[in-house]
C-alpha cells in the first residue's frame, strides 16, 4: 500500500474505531507490518500537531493503544452539539489526587494519603465514578492495597496525548 493510502486508511480506521486500539489491530485490518502502522501513526500525529490552523482532532496514545480524540479547545462546542452537560469542574482535592496518580502511577490509596496528608477515600471514589481513575491491580504489600492509575479519559480531560506530555515535576519549594 503506498504511504499516502496507508495514512488515509489508518485515519479512517481510527475514526470508526469504538475506542482505543492497538497498532497490531490496525496492522491486521490493513494487512501491513506493524512497523508501517507505527511510522504512519507518527506521521499522522505530526500532521495533527503541526497543522495551522489547528485541526479539530489529535491522536492520543496510552499504554500501547491509540485513538482519535477531539481537540480539548473544541470541547464546549462538541458538548453543546451532542447535548451533553458541561464538564463538571474538579475540586482542589480531586486535582491534587489526580496529580499524585498521574506522576506516581500505579499508586495505592495509602501512598496518596501520605502525600496529601488527609484521607482520600471519598475523592478516589468520585474520580473512579467519573472514569478518570481506574483500579489496575494490587500492590505486593501488607493488606494488598489496590493500585490506581489514570485512564485515557483523564488524559483527554487535561488535553494530554500521553503521560510524556505532563510538565516536569518541580519539587523545589
Amino acid at each position: 500500500m503506498p504511504a499516502i493510502d496507508l495514512l488515509t486508511v489508518l485515519e479512517a480506521l481510527l475514526f470508526v474505531a469504538p475506542g482505543a486500539v492497538s497498532p497490531a489491530q490496525l496492522a491486521a485490518a490493513m494487512e501491513v507490518p506493524p512497523a508501517d502502522v507505527e511510522r504512519s501513526l507518527d506521521e499522522l500525529d505530526h500532521l495533527y500537531q503541526k497543522s495551522t490552523p489547528p485541526r479539530g482532532l489529535r491522536l492520543q496514545r496510552y499504554r500501547g493503544r491509540v485513538q482519535l480524540i477531539t481537540l480539548p479547545a473544541a470541547a464546549p462546542a462538541v458538548e453543546r452539539f451532542l447535548g451533553l452537560e458541561a464538564s463538571s469542574r474538579l475540586s482542589r482535592a480531586a486535582l491534587e489526587t489526580l496529580a499524585i496518580i498521574l506522576y506516581r502511577q500505579p499508586v495505592t490509596r495509602p501512598q496518596i494519603d501520605l502525600v496529601r496528608g488527609v484521607n482520600s477515600d471519598y475523592v478516589l471514589k468520585s474520580l473512579l465514578l467519573k472514569g478518570l481513575v481506574q483500579e489496575v491491580g494490587r500492590a505486593e504489600a501488607p493488606g494488598r492495597p489496590i493500585l490506581y492509575s489514570a485512564t485515557p479519559e483523564c488524559l483527554q480531560y487535561f488535553g494530554l496525548a500521553s503521560l510524556s506530555d505532563l510538565p516536569p515535576l518541580n519539587l523545589e519549594v
